[in-house]
C-alpha cells in the first residue's frame, strides 16, 4: 500500500500531504484516517502514546464521539525529506455544548511508500463561545473558499 505525494517532499508536495490530511481528519472515519498510518506507526498525541493502526483507530472513534461537530484546518510549517511539520487549529463542542478552539503542532515522518510512521502532537484547548466560532462550513471537507489559518489570524 503507498499514500502519495511520496519523499522527499518539495513546499508543493508537503502542502498536498497536510491537505489531505485535514480532509481526511475533516471526514471522520477512523478506519479510512487509519491507512493513512504504517501498520507499526507511532503516535504521542498529548499524553497519550499510540502504536499500531488499531488503536490509531479506537483514539480517532473516541475522539470524534466526544469532540462534536469536529472542523480542523492544517498549515505546513516546515518540512525537510521525509518529515513535515504542521500546525493546526480545530473547534468542536462537547456534549454539554461548550465550544473549544484547539491549537497545535504535528511532527510527521513519512516511510518511502508516502504512510506516515510517526506523529507527534501537542495540543492546548481553549474554550470559546460560540459567537466566536471561525469555522461554518458543513460538516467533511473544507471548502477550498474558506480561509486558511494564517489568513483567519490564527
Amino acid at each position: 500500500m503507498s499514500r502519495p505525494p511520496f519523499p522527499p517532499f518539495t513546499a508543493e508536495t508537503a502542502a498536498q500531504k497536510a491537505r489531505m490530511a485535514e480532509d481526511g481528519w475533516n471526514n471522520r472515519d477512523p478506519a479510512k484516517v487509519a491507512l493513512a498510518y504504517t501498520p507499526d506507526s507511532v503516535w504521542r498525541n498529548r499524553a497519550e502514546f499510540l502504536k499500531g493502526r488499531a488503536e490509531i483507530e479506537a483514539f480517532l472513534t473516541g475522539k470524534w464521539a466526544r469532540e462534536l461537530d469536529y472542523r480542523l484546518i492544517k498549515e505546513v510549517w516546515a518540512y525537510q525529506d521525509n518529515r513535515i511539520a504542521v500546525r493546526f487549529a480545530y473547534e468542536w463542542h462537547d456534549a454539554g455544548g461548550q465550544w473549544f478552539r484547539s491549537y497545535g503542532n504535528e511532527n510527521w515522518e513519512f516511510n518511502e511508500a508516502g504512510l506516515m510512521r510517526l506523529r507527534l502532537a501537542s495540543i492546548n484547548d481553549l474554550a470559546i463561545a460560540e459567537g466566536d466560532r471561525k469555522y461554518h462550513w458543513p460538516l467533511g471537507r473544507r471548502p477550498d473558499s474558506h480561509p486558511g489559518l494564517s489568513e483567519l489570524g490564527l
